[in-house]
């Protein structure tokens, strides 16, 4: 048997040592082959988005790095292992990045499974999962989001067992040994671990003027083309209408910009509305995304709170909910990073309609939209002091108008 382990942790993590030390030992003593990749280490780039290991290369990704033979890997061995930090209740960005790679062992068509639109397996078999996740001590919410994450791959990634857990700093090393014993010995019963339903995040209750200083940050590959773009842009245009100056950002290639990232910086650190559009990768957010948000949690460890942040998601599949999981990490940063939760909205089969044009370009199919985005603006705009800014999560499928 074969245990593949992509090792998402930063240069030393004493507890991911800790953990990659005892599995190994653990996995050996049950007849794996054991192959340790600490991504880190690796030449991995971020998915382009561009669909060519669906239609040009087919099951190959047309970046030629260490992406290729990892994926290869993923899908030949039996066991397939994720590690990971725990963050904002999802992966890290140097995990991320090699899993948003795994869209080329599967096929760009649809099936169903379990009333839900999903793509159909591009292999005959798949491994089964293992991940887990760590923290510095117990987080209900950000643990059951990390679980729900975890069971959304498994299901996209035709894992048969998918077994999810949470470890902390500090543990002792028989303990661990022990955790992962079980985990094994679960994953060899075929005991799948139970799925947690995610938690109910609203919007913050926040006392704020109305939006002034608004930030856009659009986490596309496909930057000022993308649908991404045009949604947030809509957003941002009737922001403006109301009075707020806006500015907008290109995450990708900001990334690449040691300028254009401290510019990054100081727009989200003097704004009073923060917007992220993206598109969903892999059941969450890019891993470009999710690395320009830990620099930015980072940035604001300590100064409290200020500032909201509202997040506008986009996904192939028609039904709009297959976001809900990103929308809770989203939900996570903005708790870490001392920004108000305003709410988000999810559009499913955002391609499909928006395809990156302009919405005021589109017809009657954009409709809905464009009033999901007009009703935003409004409540976000109308923010008094005293008064509950923000509204819920909204859902816009291929099927529905916007409910709120």
């Amino acid at each position: 048997m074969r245990a593949l382990i992509l090792d998402g942790s930063l240069a030393h993590d004493a507890l991911a040592e800790q953990l990659v030390a005892t599995l190994r030992e653990q996995l050996s003593a049950q007849a794996y082959e054991v192959e340790h990749v600490p991504l880190r280490e690796r030449r991995i780039g971020n998915c382009a988005g561009d669909f060519f290991c669906w239609v040009r290369s087919p099951g190959v990704c047309m970046t030629d790095d260490d992406n290729r033979a990892l994926a290869a890997s993923a899908v030949q061995c039996d066991l397939l292992i994720l590690l990971s930090p725990v963050t904002f209740g999802g992966y890290s960005s140097t995990l991320k990045r090699m899993l948003d790679h795994l869209i080329q062992n599967i096929m760009p068509f649809f099936t169903q499974i379990g009333g839900e639109v999903h793509h159909k397996p591009r292999y005959e078999r798949y491994p089964n999962i293992l991940a887990v996740g760590w923290t510095d001590g117990p987080d209900a919410t950000g643990e059951a989001v990390f679980r729900h994450l975890v069971k959304r791959n498994a299901i996209n990634m035709y894992a048969r067992t998918t077994v999810s857990d949470i470890v902390y700093s500090g543990r002792p090393d028989a303990d661990l040994a022990g955790r992962c014993r079980g985990w094994l010995e679960a994953i060899k019963r075929g005991a799948s671990s139970p799925v947690p339903a995610l938690p109910e995040t609203g919007p913050s209750t926040v006392t704020a003027e109305p939006a002034r200083r608004a930030v856009l940050l659009v986490g596309s590959p496909r930057t000022t083309k993308s649908s991404s773009a045009a949604l947030g842009g809509y957003l941002m245009e009737r922001l403006a209408e109301r009075g707020a100056a806006t500015q907008s950002f290109q995450i990708y290639t900001t990334l690449r910009s040691p300028e254009r990232m401290a510019a990054l910086r100081e727009a989200v650190a003097a704004a009073d509305l923060v917007v992220l559009a993206f598109p969903l990768y892999i059941d969450t957010l890019p891993a470009p995304v999710i690395a320009t948000l830990e620099q930015l949690a980072a940035d604001r460890a300590g100064q409290g709170a200020g500032g909201r942040f509202v997040a506008i998601a986009n996904c192939g599949f028609p039904e709009a909910h297959h976001c809900a999981n990103a929308m809770q990490v989203c939900a996570g940063f903005a708790r870490q990073a001392g920004l108000a939760w305003a709410g988000g909205l999810s559009l499913g089969a955002g391609e499909g309609v928006v395809q990156g044009k302009p919405l005021g370009e589109l017809g009657g199919m954009a409709a809905p939209v464009r009033r999901a985005l007009d009703i935003a603006a409004t409540s976000l705009a109308a923010c008094r002091i005293g008064s509950s800014c923000g509204g819920g999560n909204t859902s816009i499928s291929a099927r529905s108008s916007p409910t709120r």
